[in-house]
């Protein structure tokens, strides 16, 4: 998964979400996480500091395991499973891209 990526949550949460699709807002590599907008959202109880102010719950995305979701092709707009692709480069020698397994686009 990359960041800004489109994704699918495949299978379903504490909560019953309106949606279960969202784009991704950050990656976690090393605990195998990402954070999605919109998705697995949790509540933070703020106390209020001030005399007179009020306290309040703030909403925020928690991460979610790369396992449960799912990339959604921005081109048939399915959720698949990623085909990788080498392509030569002059640079560098060669390129790896994603490809769509059910529509065979490239996805980056």
């Amino acid at each position: 998964m990359k960041g800004k990526d489109r994704v699918k949550r495949t299978k379903k949460g504490e909560k019953k979400e309106k949606s279960n699709q969202g784009k991704v807002v950050q990656v976690i590599p090393a605990k195998q996480k990402i954070i999605v907008e919109g998705l697995n959202l949790r509540y933070k109880h703020v106390r209020p500091k001030k005399e007179g102010e009020k306290g309040q719950r703030i909403e925020y995305p928690y991460p979610i395991n790369v396992e449960n979701v799912m990339l959604v092709c921005p081109k048939c707009h399915k959720s698949v499973r990623v085909a990788y692709k080498l392509l030569d480069s002059d640079l560098k020698g060669r390129k790896k891209i994603r490809i769509c397994r059910k529509c065979n686009e490239a996805i980056d």
